[in-house]
């Protein structure tokens, strides 16, 4: 039952840092589309590691983790007042590049399609 919990208080800290995100002011966050991907929460609910992507790469990526890491306590402070938690857990943010990655596997995929239709077409 304290795995449910878990997961449960990591989507719903998801949800809500989502929201928050878009009231971050700092440009290294704003400059490019960012998103969350994955919120791992430890056992005691004290610590949250926060897997953040962005659409232009692994770079851009990090230098929204500097941002955010900078705006943490802010973040802490309205995640605080979004969720009812008895301790707001400790943000940690991580660079990630699934995002990017994803992207580029739906492009192989849609030439790979392509080139598969343009065979079809040849042999008729």
């Amino acid at each position: 039952m304290a795995g449910y919990r878990m997961d449960r208080t990591g989507e719903d800290i998801m949800r809500e840092l989502t929201a928050i995100l878009r009231t971050v002011k700092d440009p290294r966050v704003t400059a490019g589309l960012i998103s969350i991907v994955r919120v791992d929460v430890t056992r005691d609910l004290s610590y949250a590691t926060v897997y953040v992507s962005a659409m232009d790469g692994l770079d851009a990526a990090k230098s929204a983790v500097k941002g955010l890491t900078s705006a943490a306590g802010y973040m802490r402070r309205e995640l605080g007042n979004a969720l009812k938690l008895r301790h707001v857990p400790e943000l940690h943010f991580v660079a990630d590049d699934s995002i990017a990655y994803s992207a580029r596997i739906a492009k192989t995929l849609s030439e790979l399609a392509k080139d598969v239709e343009k065979e079809e077409n040849d042999h008729e």
